[in-house]
């Protein structure tokens, strides 16, 4: 059974590093159920403690993930259409059957957001779309490192306690 769960969770732990870039999964939240396996096997020291403020963090990093690309688009000088529009093409972005959607709706989002708000400002429509896509990478970047440290606490505990 230790060996199953070890299993499981190294399993979930690539999963969920392949799935922080890669926004059809929940990376980060796989990879925290990699923690939870490897803590069911009881062969690791963890506590509720540990479980408990990693589980946090990646409720925070979750909720981030959909705040940063607004935020990005607000730095970038977009008014709150570009914000309200890149939230709507972020989620747009991910529901449609088109490649890559998740980039290219919430930059198409802020893009028209800032588009309807004011028809003649092409340049700042763009420069919005721009923080919006800036500010998607900036929070696949924190997933993905939250999840690869994950993977590499995993490891270490793993190989510490075998």
């Amino acid at each position: 059974m230790v060996t199953l769960l070890l299993i499981l969770g190294l399993i979930c732990m690539i999963v969920g590093v392949l799935g922080s870039v890669l926004p059809i999964l929940p990376g980060i939240s796989i990879s925290w159920l990699g923690l939870l396996f490897l803590y069911c096997s009881g062969i690791t020291p963890m506590n509720y403690w540990f479980l408990g403020g990693t589980f946090l963090i990646v409720v925070l990093v979750s909720i981030l993930n959909y705040v940063i690309p607004a935020q990005g688009t607000k730095k970038f000088g977009g008014s709150s259409y570009g914000v309200w529009g890149t939230n709507i093409g972020l989620i747009v972005g991910i529901l449609a059957p088109i490649p890559f959607g998740f980039i290219i709706g919430p930059f198409v989002g802020a893009f028209v957001g800032e588009l309807l708000y004011n028809s003649k400002e092409h340049k700042r429509a763009f420069r919005a779309a721009v923080g919006s896509f800036t500010g998607f990478l900036a929070s696949t970047f924190m997933s993905f490192m939250l999840a690869f440290v994950f993977l590499c606490w995993f490891l270490y505990l793993v190989m510490q306690n075998i």
